[in-house]
């Protein structure tokens, strides 16, 4: 691709700027790819390099540390208690403690019954006394898999905790040999609510987002590499086991068809996310350019009754999705009010297919979103809109600028360069847009080619609506589910990191301030 200098640039036309800069986005995206596999191998040896680095430290230290330095190697916080630091001592033996002893009842259990997920599932023994088969349940398959990645997150804690008690002997040799007394149990409190105050306020958030977060995530992850489903929950009926990529070959192998359909599970997945993506460009910008539009005709001067304006936009939030977008749904159907009106004024035939033709759905759907959007738009759209000074309007009125030059030139670069990010997590919100797709079509029209997939994958199906019905009915293929999802986040991880590493308020990000 030709490269311009700036006068070069300037030079050029309108549509001439327009598609340059168009083609330098998408040149520059295997240079974005390229980036960031770079800084990804980068992490990697970073991280090879740390792991060295402290294997060597803790060498060094038990090598040149003292008889309480070494102990505490065996026993957590021997040297903080041998040298008069009592409360940390304690903490750090109790917690050594209450690992070895969770270890002993139940981690060693579940971690042991890890690689199988469960030996013995649920067994019928026949009561002579009834007359009767009882059922006994055995091992459970989901526990046993919950608890092992809690056990491995408890393994890694106590090794993180371990380290620092090393580290700590190891400081606290060096206070000593200089002469300086160490921090005593009242000093550590204090500390708390002082100089390591963001330390105490940031525990239990992150104890939160490793639990309900990060832990969930693993989870979700490694039941991608299971057959969890309905007819192996693990414990009422059957047991689940590991099976590797299996689940990973059936979704993105061609050859595999799914069940009783034409298509193989790739095809289906690719088609899928193709829509999705086709859907996310179209709920994103439109809902952007329509509602910075109606911000824009809102607070023009001599625009009367703005307050009511608003407010009538604002009731589409304010209404439930639940109730407004099932009622849509029924206002768009075959017998609905839409079609009943213009067949009574004789302006159509037959029922237009809104929910039944393929490119009627998915049109239709989009517009519909427009509804919902615009609003939200309107009012981000709005505050930044007040903030933009008028001096630039009145310096381009006086240049002889037109109202669409000045948007081009001010209002449009101003709004994108403040609401790039936002755009960009717009974007991503869009694709797991759950609500505006199973409300208004459940995923309809079914498609034929793909109604043997799990779930009967539908046109108007987003990845998320599709993985909803993986895990609903009879089969629940949660494995399936897990597969789709891990796959959600790799394309949306990918344009996330592309896309914001080439926005201009990330890369220029001082030009406003």
């Amino acid at each position: 691709m030709t490269q311009y200098s700036d006068l070069e640039f300037l030079k050029l036309s309108k549509w001439q700027k327009a598609g340059y800069k168009c083609a330098r986005f998408f040149t520059g995206i295997p240079t974005a790819l390229l980036n960031l596999l770079k800084r990804i191998w980068g992490g990697i040896k970073g991280a090879g390099l740390a792991v060295k680095n402290e294997a060597a430290d803790i060498w060094s230290t038990f090598v040149n540390g003292d008889w309480k330095t070494k102990l505490s190697f065996l026993v957590m916080g021997f040297g903080n208690l041998a040298r008069g630091q009592i409360l940390r001592g304690l903490l750090f033996l109790l917690f050594e403690v209450v690992f070895i002893g969770y270890m002993v009842l139940a981690g060693g259990y579940w971690l042991s019954m890890l690689p199988s997920l469960g030996k013995v599932g649920p067994t019928e023994t026949y009561d002579e006394v009834l007359d009767i088969y009882t059922t006994t349940y055995n091992d459970n398959s989901f526990k046993i898999l919950l608890y092992g990645v809690l056990t491995m997150f408890f393994i890694i804690a106590f090794i993180y905790t371990w380290r620092q008690n090393v580290k700590q002997n190891k400081l606290a040799e060096k206070i000593l040999a200089s002469g300086k007394p160490l921090k005593s149990g009242k000093d550590d409190l204090k500390s708390l609510v002082d100089d390591q105050f963001h330390k105490t306020l940031l525990a239990l958030p992150m104890t939160g987002i490793l639990v309900f977060t990060v832990l969930p995530i693993v989870f979700m992850i490694l039941v991608a590499f299971t057959n969890y489903d309905g007819t192996h929950n693990g414990y009422s009926n059957n047991l689940f086991t590991w099976v590797g990529l299996d689940n990973f070959n059936t979704m993105l192998n061609w050859n595999v068809k799914s069940g009783g359909g034409t298509q193989s599970y790739a095809a289906t997945f690719g088609e899928v996310l193709t829509w999705t993506l086709i859907w996310a460009f179209f709920a994103t910008f439109t809902n952007y350019f329509l509602g910075m539009f109606v911000a824009m005709a809102i607070n023009k001067k001599g625009i009367k009754f703005k307050k009511v304006w608003r407010t009538v936009l604002v009731l589409t939030i304010a209404i439930p999705q639940f109730i407004s977008l099932l009622y849509v749904s029924k206002m768009f159907a075959k017998n609905g009010i839409l079609n009943g009106f213009l067949m009574s004024m004789g302006w159509i035939q037959q029922a237009l297919p809104f929910w039944d033709d393929p490119t009627w759905a998915r049109i239709t759907v989009i517009l519909i979103n427009v509804w919902i959007g615009i609003p939200y738009l309107m009012l981000v759209a709005t505050g930044i809109l007040m903030n933009i000074p008028a001096d630039l309007y009145e310096s381009a009125r006086i240049d002889g600028a037109n109202p669409w030059q000045q948007y081009t030139k001010i209002t449009l670069p101003y709004m994108l360069f403040v609401t790039g990010p936002y755009l960009l997590t717009s974007f991503t919100g869009n694709m797991n847009n759950f609500n505006v797709i199973y409300l208004l079509t459940g995923g309809a029209p079914t498609n034929p080619a793909a109604s043997g997939a799990a779930g009967a994958v539908g046109y108007t199906d987003l990845l998320i609506t599709w993985l909803f019905k993986i895990t609903t009915g009879a089969e629940s293929q949660y494995y399936l589910a897990s597969v789709v999802g891990i796959l959600v986040f790799v394309v949306v991880a990918l344009i996330s990191l592309i896309v914001y590493n080439l926005l201009p308020s990330i890369k220029n990000e001082e030009d406003f301030q």
